[in-house]
């Protein structure tokens, strides 16, 4: 069943320093948590980043928010075996979507990895609803499980070529009941910008089927980096090739700013 949260009060200019006072006090926490956490090759850790975007951008990135966002990804866990939840709202405060990953690198070598993992998922929408003649504006919540599957040949230490298979399963009125997202992708890394830059280019190529409609895509994303600093700026560009699924859009794109810890 949906989860509906009443949201007719919500003030839709209220000033940005209000509406985001949980996410940062998260941020702040959690990087003097790792600031302090002492680091070996197999221990425990805690590691994350925080970015704000002009335009949030779905993990099948044929699918935006349409507006501002922020994104929190945290990873809790070991070497192996990760706990990896990332919280997106937009910037006027409103959730957007809660993804709760577990993720396992299932074999590792030096030219070849292969990482599994499984995830639930809350996606929120805005609606709005009439209850004895007054009408309110209401956030619904749909549920989805997904699992991914990610093979990852290392050509060299700066130049990767991989697949990713993403499953997910809506469970609501509403939802997509199946939807299958398969890309064929590649890194390069640690291109030299000056002496102190560096970028990374990660193209790739994907197929989305959700229900009985397809569609084929290419995006690329362009990062650049400074060398021992933790913000690093990225360019991402999605556009269609052939497609019947008729949510997708023609041409996307976001900036972003990311800062990890």
């Amino acid at each position: 069943m949906n989860t509906i949260i009443n949201i007719s009060n919500y003030p839709k200019y209220y000033p940005l320093k209000m509406r985001l006072p949980l996410l940062l006090l998260l941020f702040c926490s959690l990087t003097v948590f790792s600031q302090n956490t002492e680091k070996s090759p197999d221990s425990f850790h805690v590691k994350g980043s925080i970015s704000v975007t002009n335009n949030g951008i779905s993990i099948i990135p044929t699918f935006t928010l349409g507006k501002p966002a922020a994104i929190v990804n945290l990873s809790v866990g070991t070497s192996r075996l990760t706990f990896e939840p990332e919280f997106r709202v937009s910037l006027e405060g409103k959730p957007w979507a809660f993804i709760f990953w577990g993720r396992y690198k299932a074999y590792k070598s030096d030219k070849f990895s292969l990482n599994i993992g499984a995830h639930p998922a809350f996606a929120f929408k805005t609606i709005p609803l009439t209850t004895d003649g007054v009408t309110s504006d209401y956030i619904v919540s749909q549920r989805y499980v997904a699992t991914e599957v990610v093979p990852t040949y290392h050509i060299s230490k700066d130049l990767t070529l991989g697949m990713y298979y993403l499953y997910s399963h809506g469970f609501d009125f509403g939802t997509i009941k199946n939807t299958h997202f398969i890309t064929v992708n590649s890194g390069i890394s640690n291109i030299e910008v000056s002496n102190s830059l560096r970028m990374r280019v990660s193209p790739q190529v994907y197929y989305l089927r959700m229900n009985d409609v397809d569609g084929f895509y290419t995006s690329t994303t362009f990062t650049v980096s400074k060398v021992d600093n933790p913000f690093s700026v990225s360019v991402f560009f999605n556009k269609v090739i052939d497609t019947n699924i008729t949510a997708s859009k023609d041409f996307v794109w976001n900036a972003t700013l990311t800062y990890a810890f």
